[in-house]
Formats: C-alpha cells, sequence, structure tokens
C-alpha cells in the first residue's frame, strides 16, 4: 500500500498539547472525568482535524490522560488520518450503516466505545447548546451510559481559544489580506446594473484565488456574504439573488477573509448615488462612537467598556442600536464565524486580555436601510490592532 500523505500541521504538537492541558485544567474546576467536544471548531482545535463532515455526528473525547480522541463516520477517518496530530491509535470510525439511520445511531457506537476503556462512568461534559449536537444524540448517550451522570459543558473550549497565539494572529492576519482584496475587488466591480449574482462570484474570486503577492490563496469562510440592498438592508443577515444592481440604494458587503480555517470579517457600505442625510448623519455618529470603542479595547477593561464607550455617541445622536456590538473570532466552520463566548454590549464584564480578538460589529439597521463599517481588532495593552487597512467609510459612486 502506498505511504499515507498527512497533511503539513498547521500547529506544532506543543501548541496542541498546550490547548489540551488548558482544556483539562478547565474540566477539572468543572470536576469532570470525561468531555466530548461537538463543535468542528473545537474539534479542529484541539486535534487539527479539517473535513466538511460536520453534517454527520462527529466528535473528539478528552480523557483523563493522553492524546485527545477523534471520533467519527469510518470513511472520514480516512481525512482524521491525514489532518491530525494524534497518531492512528486516537481514530474511531464508524460503520456507514449508523449514517442517518432510523435503527441505530452514532452514539450507540461512541457509548459502546467508551465502555470498553472504562470511561463509561463519572461525570461527563457534553456541548449541549451547539449547532451540532442533538436531542437525539444526548438521549442515546444518556441510554447507554446509566452510571455516568452527562452535564452541560457548552462553551468550554470555546473559552480556551479566546486568546490567540502568535501562529493564530499570523493566520488571522493572512485572512485580514484577503478580506481587503475582497473589499477593492467589491470597490473596482460594483456598479449600476450589475447583477449581484455576478458580484458575488467576483467576491469568492477574490478570496479563493491564490495571490502572488502575499503567496496565498483562501479557505470558504464560514458564513456567504451578506449584501442587501435599499429597503432589504434594514434586515441583516439577507444573501443574494441575481437582480442589477439598483441607483439610488445603499448596500453593505459583509464578508470574510480566511485562511487555514481563521477568519477575520470586515464591513463597508457603498451607495450608488447620492446618499440620503441621515445615512450619512449615522455614519458620522458610527465612525465617531467606533473611535470611542476602539479607545477603551483594551487589555484590563471590560466588554462592556468598548460597548457604553460606543453606545455614548450613539445615544448623543439619539440613535437606537438594541443589539450587541461586537464578538470573538477566529477559528470556525459554518455556520457562523463567532467563538460564541463574550459579546461587546452593555452587562458584559469579560475582563479583556492581550491575544483576544474581536469583530467590532457597528452595523446599524433602521427601517427601510442599512449601514455596516466595522473592523476586526486585536486587543493589546494599549490601542487596539486593527487586522485590515481599508478606509473606515462609505463609499459613494455616482
Amino acid at each position: 500500500m502506498p505511504e499515507l500523505q498527512r497533511t503539513p500541521e498547521r500547529f506544532s504538537t506543543a501548541e496542541y498539547e498546550e490547548r489540551l492541558r488548558k482544556t483539562r485544567s478547565s474540566m477539572a474546576k468543572l470536576g469532570l472525568d470525561l468531555l466530548i467536544v461537538s463543535d468542528p471548531s473545537n474539534i479542529a482545535w484541539l486535534t487539527g482535524y479539517d473535513g466538511w463532515s460536520f453534517y454527520v455526528h462527529q466528535c473528539v473525547i478528552v480523557g483523563p490522560e493522553g492524546a485527545p480522541i477523534w471520533f467519527g463516520r469510518g470513511q472520514d477517518a480516512q481525512g482524521a488520518l491525514r489532518t491530525v496530530w494524534m497518531s492512528d491509535d486516537y481514530i474511531i470510525g464508524y460503520p456507514d450503516y449508523y449514517v442517518q439511520s432510523v435503527e441505530r445511531h452514532p452514539m450507540d457506537y461512541l457509548w459502546a466505545q467508551l465502555a470498553d476503556r472504562g470511561w463509561h462512568r463519572g461525570f461527563i461534559g457534553v456541548e449541549m447548546d451547539n449547532y451540532w449536537y442533538s436531542a437525539k444524540a444526548h438521549e442515546r448517550l444518556v441510554h447507554g451510559l446509566p452510571d455516568a451522570q452527562i452535564l452541560d459543558a457548552t462553551g468550554l473550549v470555546n473559552w480556551q481559544r479566546a486568546v490567540k497565539t502568535e501562529k493564530e494572529l499570523e493566520y488571522m492576519r493572512k485572512a485580514a489580506r484577503i478580506v481587503e482584496r475582497m473589499h477593492r475587488r467589491i470597490a473596482d466591480k460594483v456598479d449600476v446594473g450589475m447583477r449581484k449574482c455576478d458580484l458575488v462570484a467576483e467576491i469568492y474570486d477574490a478570496g479563493l484565488r491564490f495571490d502572488e503577492w502575499s503567496g496565498h490563496g483562501g479557505d470558504y469562510p464560514a458564513i456567504v456574504p451578506l449584501l442587501p440592498s435599499g429597503p432589504d438592508a434594514a434586515a441583516p443577515h439577507l444573501t443574494w439573488d441575481d437582480q442589477p444592481m439598483k441607483a439610488g440604494e445603499g448596500t453593505f458587503f459583509e464578508i470574510a477573509g480566511c485562511y487555514q480555517r481563521y477568519h477575520v470579517p470586515l464591513s463597508r457600505t457603498i451607495f450608488l448615488g447620492k446618499p440620503p442625510v441621515e445615512m450619512l448623519d449615522a455614519e458620522k455618529a458610527v465612525l465617531e462612537g467606533m473611535e470611542a470603542g476602539l479607545g477603551a479595547a483594551r487589555a484590563g477593561n471590560t466588554c462592556e467598556d468598548v460597548a457604553a464607550a460606543f453606545f455614548t455617541v450613539l445615544d448623543r445622536y439619539g440613535i437606537v442600536k438594541d443589539n450587541r456590538t461586537g464578538y470573538p473570532i477566529g477559528l470556525s466552520y459554518p455556520p457562523d464565524w463567532g467563538e460564541r463566548t463574550m459579546s461587546l454590549r452593555r452587562g458584559d464584564q469579560t475582563e479583556l486580555k492581550p491575544g483576544m480578538t474581536f469583530h467590532f460589529m457597528t452595523g446599524l439597521w433602521m427601517d427601510d436601510w442599512g449601514y455596516e463599517t466595522t473592523e476586526s481588532i486585536i486587543i493589546t495593552d494599549d490601542e487596539p490592532e486593527t487586522f485590515c487597512n481599508l478606509p473606515r467609510r462609505m463609499l459613494v459612486k455616482e
């Protein structure tokens, strides 16, 4: 048989072992003997696994000692063999007749494997509130592990990811170059009459194609391009259609560059024609508020401090934004590029630490229009580092 070709490790074994140490430390504080991780971002962070297989049941098991164990569909074990840092002994693939079956469930195979290892007792943590751990999975796991207490450990691994290492920041800075390229392509191509689907094709081309100058191409982002126009821009999460761009409408472009699964989102707004006064006034308030928020975004302050600085400016202008103004970013898979831990909003007292990374999401979605100018940032002991170098203003094309 030909020798197995593993993909180059994105991180050193020492870095993965440090991630495992941090995770076990947090497990110990919660009194957990075992942790079952289903979030594909957390799976990748702990093991390096990278595959589009999160539509079937898979997980990583963090036991009391040793390397983590990858568990997933048998045919996807081939992907694990090529991407994880652990040896082959730490990969378990279940038979394909467990896949989307009404007669049996992959968790039945999992609890049997745990029992074989003597890990069927004690306190076991699972990520109950995420997209990939279903009610049925939980029911089958509880059924098969009657001697264990299964506890909610949602977010346990996510919180370990909050402070980025230098290697992670290196990947994110490369993602930033990609999203800059994407926005420049938009600014160059967008015009009245251009069909939105064709514009999105340009966005994907700029985000994925290998760039000789930077020396790297891009990955698929966890969220598709969001670019609603005119009245539709009042809704923050609409995508695109095949209709032409219209004169007299503003469009915000919320997109992200992605490299080695690390994301840097960035939003900018383009108006085709002459922007209305209310949008220009809103932009003035948002940009002033961003400066205030960035001034508060430093180690030792809290998430609330950033939000309060931003919202205080909006309040002065009489603008109401009733949603958070940012969230942590980094390694992610669909359907979300956020890390699902802290938020930049009033009431969140999480202390900011050097190396934390956020999307400072200052978007406004009004009754019949929307506006987004955002920044992705790195927390430092002083002023935050902004990942991107792109004019912080609305682009007007008349």
